[in-house]
């Protein structure tokens, strides 16, 4: 076998900071949190707010803008938001296979263009405006091209090039596609080929299914409600020493109604028993995934990444709402009843759910806000990294970093060159840093800030402060190492630091070609009309 290092990237979707065991969780994470005991965990790693401008920037090295997906996956018009990767950003992929690597990816995809679930008929999958992991640089896919999916009834999924038709009885998606990895995984150490995996997860994004047996772990547990599990997980992350600071926990968010208020405990606490029952049987199937690398030799010579993609989700699956848009029927006929209604518990192949904002802001401890915003309980995911040959156990590092630092760190990790070109197309210029240093416990800062935005929310982080607004409304301004919980806004007395960091942030969006929302969003408006009325 050859002595370069392999490298698995592990995704997951929609997963808040607080949600694994070694963050300050209830919810059985033993696998990941061996990782994070026996290597390195990164508390201040920030991902884009929303999944496909997370995977796009983390398979590029880029900002999601500079790597076409600066919105979602719908045509806005301008190579920004064109809504597919640009040919002038690689894929790690396409770097590691020009490298000698095996490149293999299972789970979600989600950078290659727009798609209508309840359309797939007419989707043109592996056009130039909607192109897949194959035509990216992977040698071996299996999984979804879109955003989601049922677990137990796929709408589509492709294997390499062909679409999968049929399903088994017990086909759940988490355990198909660590499955389908493992595979990959043998037919590289048969080749005798270093290899390079995506597994890029679709759970605990919605819908809530999981196995009965998982979510039967959790009866009870959450029967205290919310409020009482939110502060649970952050008096348990101030236990553990977990950040440099034990900041105060941000409020309850104003959205979210008291427990003691609620009038459908049962069916609140069943939503965040089968949410964690999906984060469960994730951190099964990882375990699955590492027992084989131990079983084939591959283990101790492996850097394995784990992050999240976003924050906790806050959307709300009303029927009349997200729910619209999938199908209401199972492959093999079933009634799927759409929607959050309190009369049918979710779990099972025959319900379509969200856990919603409250548990969101559980997801989400002891930071404000969710998924799609720019405040620290949308953009922040531990990063854990284990590499036995690589580096030891290390204590917590707190130093800010970005998904665009995901590819520079790979690429000094395996010696892997950055391309300049690719297919005849120069290149966009490296826009991360490596963190192997960090991961190595060396004392390490990123040298230039990081940027951030979505749907004109936006910020940039540069050492300790963070400039950041929803959009619309005001800049604020706060000491993140003093006030991660961003509780205590500086701006009034620090005009001209927000002066500076503004001039600093306006000029990235400048040059990166961001939009203002208020322009990006009849665009898409019009994008998305005109994709029903093909449909």
């Amino acid at each position: 076998m050859s002595a370069k290092p392999n490298v698995i990237l592990i995704l997951a979707d929609d997963l808040g900071f607080a949600d694994l065991g070694c963050t300050g969780s209830e919810i059985r994470t033993p696998n990941i949190d061996t990782l994070a005991e026996n290597g390195s965990l990164l508390t201040a790693m920030y991902n884009c707010a929303r999944c496909c401008p997370t995977r796009a920037s983390l398979l590029t090295g880029l900002y999601p803008h500079n790597a076409g997906i600066g919105h979602m996956g719908a045509d806005l018009g301008t190579p920004a938001y064109q809504g597919f990767l640009r040919n002038d950003a690689a894929t790690i992929a396409e770097h590691l296979r020009a490298a000698g690597y095996r490149t293999c990816m299972s789970g979600k995809w989600h950078v290659g263009g727009d798609f209508m679930a309840r359309e797939v008929d007419s989707w043109r999958v592996g056009d130039v405006d909607h192109p897949t992991p194959r035509q990216r640089g992977f040698d071996r896919f299996y999984g979804i091209v879109d955003g989601v999916t049922h677990f137990f009834s796929p709408h589509y999924m492709l294997e390499d090039d062909s679409r999968v038709e049929t399903y088994p009885d017990d086909f759940y998606f988490t355990d198909a596609i660590t499955d389908k990895a493992i595979g990959m995984i043998e037919e590289s150490v048969d080749l005798e080929q270093p290899f390079f995996l995506y597994l890029a997860h679709t759970a605990p994004h919605w819908p809530l299914h999981a196995h009965p047996q998982d979510i039967a772990r959790y009866d009870g547990v959450y029967d205290k409600g919310w409020d009482a599990v939110r502060t649970s997980r952050h008096e348990t992350m101030n236990a553990m020493g977990l950040f440099q600071t034990n900041w105060q926990i941000s409020p309850r968010d104003p959205d979210v109604r008291p427990w003691d208020a609620e009038g459908n405990h049962d069916w609140e606490a069943r939503k965040m028993a089968t949410y964690a029952a999906m984060v469960d049987r994730m951190d099964q199937s990882i375990g699955t995934l590492i027992a084989a690398l131990k079983r084939m030799g591959q283990f101790e010579d492996t850097l394995i990444l784990f992050l999240s993609d976003n924050g906790g989700c806050a959307e709300f699956m009303a029927e009349d709402g997200w729910a619209k848009f999938f199908p209401d029927i199972t492959h093999d006929g079933r009634k799927i009843e759409m929607g959050n209604r309190p009369d049918v518990m979710p779990g099972d192949a025959q319900t379509y759910q969200s856990y919603d904002k409250p548990w969101a802001n559980v997801s989400n401890a002891p930071f404000r806000l969710f998924k799609h915003y720019v405040h620290e309980g949308g953009i922040s995911t531990p990063l854990i990294a284990h590499w036995p040959k690589g580096f030891g156990s290390q204590s917590p590092r707190h130093a800010p970093c970005h998904v665009i630092d995901i590819l520079p760190t790979i690429l000094e990790v395996t010696g892997a060159p950055y391309l300049s070109e690719l297919g005849g197309q120069a290149l966009q210029r490296l826009q991360g840093e490596s963190l192997l240093a960090a991961l190595r416990g060396k004392d390490w800062q990123r040298e230039q800030p990081i940027f951030f935005e979505h749907e004109g929310n936006s910020a940039i982080r540069l050492g300790q402060f963070k400039l950041v607004r929803l959009h619309g409304q005001d800049w604020e301004l706060y000491d993140i190492e003093a006030d991660r919980t961003e509780l205590n806004d500086l701006i009034s007395g620090e005009g001209a630091r927000a002066q500076l960091l503004v001039r600093q942030y306006q000029d990235w969006a400048d040059k990166t070609g961001v939009l203002d929302w208020n322009v990006a969003l009849p665009r898409l408006l019009a994008a998305w009309d005109m994709d029903n009325a093909e449909g």
